[in-house]
């Protein structure tokens, strides 16, 4: 662990939910962004409950922004829905990358960083200036994103035919043949894939097929 006097840096998830557990059990406000889902699961040390599985305090604010190829798993997706409907959470959905963060009451924030040796780093920030920018960050993407009802109806068309499609973008399949694997012309099939790259926030295929991966989607 490094520290100073306001920013801690620790390795795994273990640690920083040692070190913060007394502030997710009294935080008013929450707020999250993250672009996948093995970013924040950190495991309770006692009963094995993940924090989305805690009671709902009187009181208590959470707001959620995930990055829209999330949504492109159905299981996934049913899971966010069903826990913020549970928690009174509200999720909203972006194309674009975000810093992967949480926010506790505007006074500490807390940074995923890289991954060694199967652990990521995390950044505890407790320095005022710094924690009022990324809640400046995380305001900006969450007046951008999408309400989750709203997109989740927006790619139910193409969240059923993604696996198919990007199997047949990870093997090079020309997109005449694969259109009409998929029953589909060679404009609409071209159409979903860009809908895809939207929906993974890509810019191209190929950068496509390595965030699918990332996903777990493929």
């Amino acid at each position: 662990m490094r520290t100073t006097d306001t920013v801690q840096v620790v390795r795994g998830e273990d640690e920083v939910f040692i070190r913060t557990a007394h502030l997710f059990a009294t935080a008013t406000d929450i707020r999250c962004a993250a672009n996948n889902f093995a970013t924040w699961t950190w495991v309770r040390a006692q009963g094995g409950l993940t924090a989305s599985q805690e009671p709902r305090r009187e009181g208590l604010r959470v707001r959620k922004v995930y990055q829209s190829g999330m949504l492109l798993d159905p299981t996934w997706a049913q899971r966010i829905a069903t826990a913020r409907d549970r928690h009174g959470a509200q999720v909203r959905v972006t194309t674009e990358e975000m810093n992967e963060t949480i926010i506790l009451d505007g006074r500490v924030a807390i940074l995923a960083g890289d991954q060694q040796a199967g652990e990521r780093s995390y950044s505890l920030i407790s320095q005022p200036e710094t924690v009022q920018g990324v809640s400046s960050l995380f305001e900006v993407a969450w007046r951008s994103a999408t309400e989750l009802d709203v997109y989740d109806a927006q790619v139910t068309e193409i969240r059923q035919i993604a696996p198919q499609v990007l199997d047949l973008l990870g093997q090079g399949v020309k997109d005449e043949t694969a259109a009409r694997a998929l029953g589909l012309g060679v404009r609409t099939y071209r159409r979903r894939v860009a809908e895809l790259m939207d929906a993974l926030g890509t810019g191209s295929r190929f950068q496509a097929g390595l965030r699918a991966r990332e996903l777990g989607l493929v």
